[in-house]
């Protein structure tokens, strides 16, 4: 037992870990200045979580150091701090109702799959499409342009925000029936191969 909790805390004391937790540290400060409409704090503390993101990536694969845990924790860490952000400034008035909710949506839509796919087949990992890593990246570079646009209100800024709001509704949607579909199939290959067992 003690064996169990001394690798536990070592799996912690990684430093791809520590970046993960660092940036899920991150999301209280981020919040609090939206709220206070500091949003050059905001922009910085975004774009430090950012850098935090590739960073325990890089650092798993050169100093070898990924595990189970790790790869649990990072994607939890991302939508932890996005789906806050997202909910902070649609209560500021900077994100529409719709592309809120369509993101909040998705990832309930996707834990309930999960859960049942668990129940159904025993599956516990679910590996991200390349539709739903496309969506983490336009959601991120939506809440970057939604910030930098309060900062620089410049035309380009404006645009790009716009253009990063509508391809999150787009690949919000796609990923989310994709990731559906994907999740059917498994289930019904794993019905299949139990009824062929019997």
């Amino acid at each position: 037992m003690h064996q169990d909790s001394t690798t536990s805390l070592r799996l912690f004391r990684t430093a791809p870990n520590l970046l993960t937790l660092l940036r899920i540290c991150m999301a209280p400060f981020l919040v609090v200045a939206i709220l206070q409409s500091d949003f050059v704090l905001a922009f910085g503390l975004f774009v430090a979580a950012g850098l935090t993101d590739a960073l325990d990536g890089a650092l798993a694969r050169i100093l070898k150091q990924r595990s189970r845990l790790g790869q649990y924790l990072d994607p939890v860490a991302d939508k932890l701090l996005l789906s806050t952000l997202f909910l902070v400034l649609m209560n500021k008035g900077l994100i529409p109702a719709t592309v809120t909710v369509l993101v909040f949506g998705r990832d309930v839509g996707i834990l309930l799959v999960a859960a049942i796919l668990y129940a159904a087949v025993g599956r516990r990992e679910f590996n991200p499409s390349l539709f739903g890593k496309a969506n983490t990246l336009v959601q991120i570079s939506a809440v970057a342009a939604v910030l930098l646009n309060q900062v620089v209100a410049v035309r380009w800024v404006a645009i790009l925000r716009t253009g990063a709001l509508d391809a999150t509704i787009v690949l919000t949607v796609a990923s989310g029936l994709h990731y559906a579909w994907t999740a059917s199939h498994r289930v019904g290959s794993a019905t299949s191969g139990n009824q062929a067992a019997k």
